[in-house]
């Protein structure tokens, strides 16, 4: 696990950035405040490095933890799968930003950049978020705020990957504080409202576990699991019974494990009831299923 600062920029008049770096970069200026930002950025970026999946969120124990964007690139979009599992307990102790969340030191302003493999991430969270999901590698470019939350643009290695190599890192870092620029801007332009927009372009509830973040939506449904299951088989009447028991969880905001420990089922077997369902309501994401049950 390590951590430094980006190199100083270049002597006057040489560019801070060309080759395959700056034709990315140019890709992703296009793009920003497109629905099509999340994958085309990973796609943009593959020439430089060649990450399998990313995010972009805040997380932190005195700030609510919010995934702003995510895409994958060539495996199946856990994502949104490992943003849960982070926020179901292993965000309040994450030392992989080389600091404690609790730490009163005075932070530098400038962004620094992170490289952690799994191997180096402790128990908990690397059983949940890395292994759990085939994630090896992580290098990230991140903000320490006042507040000691992390804003960070974090890209993924999967199982399946060769390790990332040291020029293809050194060649991120040169592009990586116009990256945490961009997402800053992306995020502005693509947020009229206090809530995030899943790339499709459709407002969704915050990802967070914090419940009076969702408190607004959360209120316009029903409570009872009866009732979640009625109001999901009239959306969708070809949904088993099975599958209405795991979204109906989800509606409640049930983790996967506790969905799991509820109806005495194995986490991957939820999770493939809570795909098959999504597949025949032609959805990705719990913040879409959400949205599909309060008519959003």
């Amino acid at each position: 696990m390590r951590q430094w600062l980006p190199s100083s920029p270049p002597a006057s008049g040489q560019p801070a950035v060309s080759g395959p770096a700056s034709q990315a970069l140019a890709g992703m200026v296009q793009r920003l405040g497109e629905p099509g930002f999340a994958p085309g950025l990973l796609e943009d970026l593959a020439p430089v490095l060649p990450a399998a999946s990313w995010s972009v969120y805040r997380t932190g124990q005195r700030c609510k933890p919010t995934l702003f964007m995510s895409a994958s690139r060539g495996v199946p979009d856990t994502t949104q799968d490992c943003w849960w599992a982070y926020l179901s307990g292993p965000y309040r102790k994450d030392r992989t930003w080389g600091r404690a969340f609790d730490d009163n030191t005075p932070i530098d302003p400038l962004p620094r950049l992170c490289h952690v493999t799994a191997t180096e991430v402790e128990g908990e969270h690397r059983a949940r978020v890395y292994d759990a999901h085939g994630v090896a590698e992580r290098v990230s470019v991140v903000d320490y705020e006042s507040d000691g939350s992390v804003f960070a643009v974090n890209f993924y290695r999967h199982q399946h990957q060769r390790p990332f190599r040291d020029g293809q890192i050194g060649d991120f870092e040169s592009v990586a504080p116009v990256l945490l620029a961009l997402a800053r801007k992306h995020i502005h332009l693509a947020r009229p409202s206090a809530w995030p927009v899943h790339d499709s372009g459709r407002h969704v509830l915050p990802a967070t576990d914090d419940r009076e973040a969702v408190l607004p939506a959360l209120a316009a449904l029903p409570q009872g699991l009866p009732a979640l299951r009625e109001r999901l088989l009239r959306l969708h009447h070809d949904l088993t019974d099975r599958e209405l028991d795991v979204c109906a969880r989800v509606l409640q905001g049930m983790t996967h494990e506790g969905i799991a420990s509820d109806l005495g089922l194995g986490v991957p077997t939820v999770k493939t009831y809570r795909n098959r369902a999504f597949a025949r309501m032609g959805i990705h994401f719990r913040n879409e299923l959400f949205a599909k049950v309060l008519g959003r």
